[in-house]
């Protein structure tokens, strides 16, 4: 079996935090990166959104792009206007050769507003979950039909973060509309890793591979304290640098025959933990339980072709 392993400039720059923010360039975010051996960059806002201003960029890191976030609201908002907003970013994806878009509902989500206590997320009732997932599914297969797969990630603070919500939303929605399993995500709404695994296997199409600090998560007051406010106090970090069990979640995906990109998705602070020095944590650790578990790690960045 095949993996590659990519990371998100996250750790470097932060979109909703920019006090959790390098000062540094794409070109030494993509360095960086490559220097501890990862071979795909997710998509950032310092990257530019021209393929022919791009694709030279990527070349001299010796990356690809291996996906980036879509600030989806089809919870709240038509087809047509999202269909209309995304368009631009499948022309690019599929210029640069990416495997695909990573949706992420930002409709009635506080996942942004430092105000909202992790308690006040908002909540679908079945027949919402129902329309919302069925909207998804459509919306999902537009675009595989543009030539651009979706991949939908469940978050914290969103319509869909509990594991009993991604239950609902798989059940609901159909083929169309495939997986990203986060398991920071998860670990931080209280859900079982290994148990959505086995529940949604067959939908997986990417995996953000992010740790979580129980340490820092369980002392939260979800009453008073947002998402960003976790996120600030340290609640995520690289594998092998926090709670989870990554052997054990790398060898349930191998045992599905899962394969494909494994993503490093990990927002904290940079000057307490420096990115460079968090990539070679996390590299290391993935590398191990990648081998346990029978993966091959592909070292090929840009493709020689």
């Amino acid at each position: 079996m095949k993996a590659k392993l990519g990371m998100s400039p996250i750790a470097w720059w932060n979109d909703d935090l920019a006090e959790l923010s390098d000062d540094v360039s794409l070109e030494e975010c993509l360095r960086q990166s490559r220097s501890a051996g990862f071979t795909g960059m997710e998509m950032g806002r310092r990257f530019p959104s021209d393929p022919e201003i791009m694709l030279p960029i990527l070349k001299e890191a010796d990356v690809t792009l291996c996906g980036g976030w879509f600030s989806g609201t089809l919870v709240d908002e038509d087809m047509a206007k999202n269909r209309d907003r995304i368009q631009p970013m499948i022309d690019l994806f599929k210029a640069v050769n990416a495997p695909c878009i990573v949706y992420g509902e930002v409709g009635r989500s506080i996942q942004g507003d430092r105000s909202k206590p992790l308690a006040t997320k908002p909540r679908l009732s079945d027949d919402e979950m129902k329309a919302y997932a069925r909207r998804l599914t459509q919306f999902g297969e537009w675009c595989a039909k543009q030539g651009m797969p979706l991949s939908y990630h469940h978050h914290m603070a969103a319509v869909v973060e509990t594991e009993p919500e991604l239950d609902a939303f798989m059940r609901y929605s159909g083929e169309g509309i495939p997986l990203l399993l986060d398991a920071g995500h998860l670990a931080f709404a209280g859900g079982d890793v290994l148990r959505a695994i086995d529940n949604h296997h067959q939908r997986i199409n990417h995996v953000h591979v992010k740790d979580v600090r129980m340490g820092v998560i369980e002392k939260l007051d979800r009453q008073k304290q947002s998402f960003l406010d976790a996120v600030a106090l340290g609640a995520f970090t690289v594998p092998g640098d926090g709670s989870l069990d990554f052997g054990a979640i790398v060898e349930r995906l191998a045992n599905y025959g899962y394969e494909g990109w494994f993503v490093v998705e990990a927002e904290q602070d940079p000057r307490k933990n420096p990115p460079l020095k968090m990539a070679q944590v996390g590299y290391k650790e993935l590398m191990r339980v990648m081998t346990a578990a029978g993966y091959t790690v592909e070292t090929q960045g840009f493709p020689n072709a």
